[in-house]
């Protein structure tokens, strides 16, 4: 994997672990820290593995956009910045891996996006979770794009309103995280669902993850219209074959991809 400034890239089997290293900073999200994180995914993107854990180094998983960086731009760099941004967000959705956030500490702003945004998260209990621009001078508009599809109307309402910060157990309820559990036991948890979520043939799970995505936001109609041809067109892959072979033969599948 390549080398970064802002970021440690690892990889452990068959999965990539990507994670932010602006601890003094928060793991705020500069332009250079996105571009890395961009390329990264990217990256891990295109190789065989099937796992990607997002963590962040240092007292919390990140502070969201830096400040620092936002304040310096004028109205097109700043749109530059979000698109950027907003490139990860889709990045990290559209890649054919399973992409677990690896959540502690605080996750605000940008940061929180960056939990929404993944396919899975797992949070320590002492995570929080918060779209601060509520109570400030910015409002957290694009941040509130995917955390509003993860946890629905009014709670996004309150969460963006109010700027408060929700506990990891809020979070849980509100189905932003997928599970909450004490922080010596965060790396055992991020495993084991990532284990799990990664079973199976390689390129179907791709493509479910892809279409997962692209009908989420359709009416019913065109959802099922999409889903149905996917579908179809997946009973032909080498895996979806494998394993229906092996479910009448009554054997254990061996996948090929």
């Amino acid at each position: 994997m390549a080398e970064y400034e802002h970021i440690l890239v690892k990889r452990d089997g068959d999965t990539v672990t990507v994670t932010m290293n602006r601890a003094a900073r928060r793991n705020s999200l500069s332009a250079d820290h996105l571009a890395e994180l961009l390329a990264a995914f990217r990256e891990a993107g295109d190789t065989d593995a099937t796992g990607i854990v997002l963590a962040g180094a240092g007292p919390v998983f990140s502070a969201g956009h830096d400040f620092g960086d936002v304040a310096a731009r004028d109205l097109m760099a700043v749109r530059e910045l979000l698109r950027l941004c907003t490139d990860l967000m889709g990045t990290m959705q559209s890649v054919p891996q399973v992409v677990v956030a690896r959540v502690h500490g605080l996750a605000t702003a940008a940061g929180c996006q960056l939990v929404a945004s993944c396919d899975l998260a797992v949070a320590a209990e002492s995570a929080g979770f918060a779209l601060p621009g509520g109570k400030g001078g910015w409002f957290c508009h694009t941040p509130a794009v995917p955390v509003a599809r993860s946890i629905g109307r009014k709670r996004l309402m309150e969460l963006a309103l109010t700027g408060d910060v929700v506990d990891a157990a809020t979070a849980l309820d509100w189905g932003l995280v997928n599970r909450v559990v004490p922080d010596d036991s965060l790396d055992e948890a991020v495993a084991s669902l990532l284990a799990r979520a990664t079973r199976g043939s390689r390129a179907s799970k791709a493509m479910g993850k892809q279409t997962l995505y692209a009908q989420l936001d359709r009416p019913e109609a065109d959802a099922y219209a999409l889903a149905l041809e996917v579908m179809a067109s997946a009973s032909q892959l080498p895996g979806a074959r494998e394993g229906m072979a092996a479910f009448l033969e009554k054997r254990t599948p061996v996948w090929p991809d």
